[in-house]
Formats: C-alpha cells, sequence, structure tokens
C-alpha cells in the first residue's frame, strides 16, 4: 500500500459513522417539527383576520377617521395604518413611551412590509388580511418605517414614520396632531 493512503475498511468506516450521524441529526429535527405542529406550538406569526380589501375604506375600522393612534380602555394604544400603493396612511403616526402598543394594518392592493428598525416590529401586510404587531416602546424615539417587500416600481418611496414620545405630552394631543408629521 503506498503512503499516505487510507485503508479502504477504515474510509468504510468512518463514511457509514458520518452517514449514521446524519440521519439520525435529521430524524430528531423531523420529530421536533411533526411534535411542535402536532402540540400546536407551530402557527402563523399574525393572527387570521379576513377583511374585505375593496371596501375597507368605506366602513369598519380601516375607514380614514379612524386610522392613526387611539387610547383604548385598558390604557394601551391601538394604531390603525392602511398599507396602499407606495405609501402608509396615515403617514406619521405618534404614540406614547411606556405603554403596550398594538399595530394593526392591512392592505388595499399588494402585498406590503411593516418594518421599524431595531425593534420587534416586522410583519406582512396582505390584502384581504389583518396583521397585528404588539410592541411597548421604553423610550421616545424617532422610527422611519419603510415597506420592505417589493410592491411596484415606487416600492423606494413608501416609508412612514413613528414618533414615540413621552405619556404626558402624547396626552395633550388632538387626534390630528397624532398623525402629523409636523414637529409639535
Amino acid at each position: 500500500m503506498a503512503e499516505g493512503v487510507v485503508p479502504r475498511e477504515i474510509v468504510d468506516r468512518t463514511e457509514n459513522r458520518w452517514l449514521v450521524t446524519m440521519a439520525t441529526m435529521l430524524l430528531i429535527m423531523a420529530v421536533i417539527v411533526i411534535a411542535t405542529a402536532i402540540t400546536g406550538a407551530l402557527h402563523p406569526s399574525s393572527n387570521v383576520e379576513v377583511i374585505d380589501s375593496q371596501t375597507l375604506h368605506l366602513r369598519g375600522e380601516f375607514v380614514e377617521s379612524n386610522l392613526g393612534t387611539a387610547i383604548e380602555p385598558d390604557g394601551s394604544a391601538t394604531v390603525r395604518v392602511l398599507a396602499e400603493t407606495y405609501a402608509f396612511v396615515p403617514h406619521c403616526v405618534t404614540v406614547p413611551a411606556g405603554t403596550p402598543v398594538k399595530f394593526r394594518l392591512t392592505s388595499a392592493d399588494v402585498v406590503h412590509g411593516f418594518l421599524l428598525p431595531d425593534t420587534n416590529v416586522n410583519t406582512m401586510v396582505i390584502p384581504g388580511f389583518v396583521a397585528e404587531v404588539r410592541t411597548k416602546f421604553a423610550e421616545p424615539h424617532e422610527y422611519a418605517m419603510p415597506c420592505h417587500e417589493f410592491c411596484g416600481f415606487g416600492h423606494q418611496a413608501m416609508w412612514a414614520h413613528v414618533s414615540v414620545v413621552p405619556k404626558e405630552r402624547f396626552a395633550g394631543m388632538t387626534p390630528s396632531e397624532r398623525t402629523s408629521c409636523e414637529r409639535q
């Protein structure tokens, strides 16, 4: 046998060990996926709530007068946003710091993305469905909110803004000031 050549028996034994190791790992991963699916731990990242994207402007929670930030009876904030051709409506949203915030979004036309960088807020906005994301902003901050799903030729210009302000300042704002991009 030539020097440096590994005997055939050793190569076969090593290959078989790796084959068994990989098959075992694959089997373990398959069992985990099946077990989580059976126990209900595997589910969509958003609630499954349908809406008629053709009439959402006319009635219901996404009519124009209902968009923006509203304070709920429990003190939390609900932000309703409509994604449509190259724009988020309202373009600017103000929320109070230190308060649970629920973003409810839908699309009137195509799939859009909703992202607040450096937070846990990131979802797809799909026509016919309401996407819901919950978060809490600890400190006042300004966030640029890009659409991160390609939605057509004007996609690169589809940005909005979320302004997190102190609770005291938010309490003194009118509903129209909560959706204004002007500095208060």
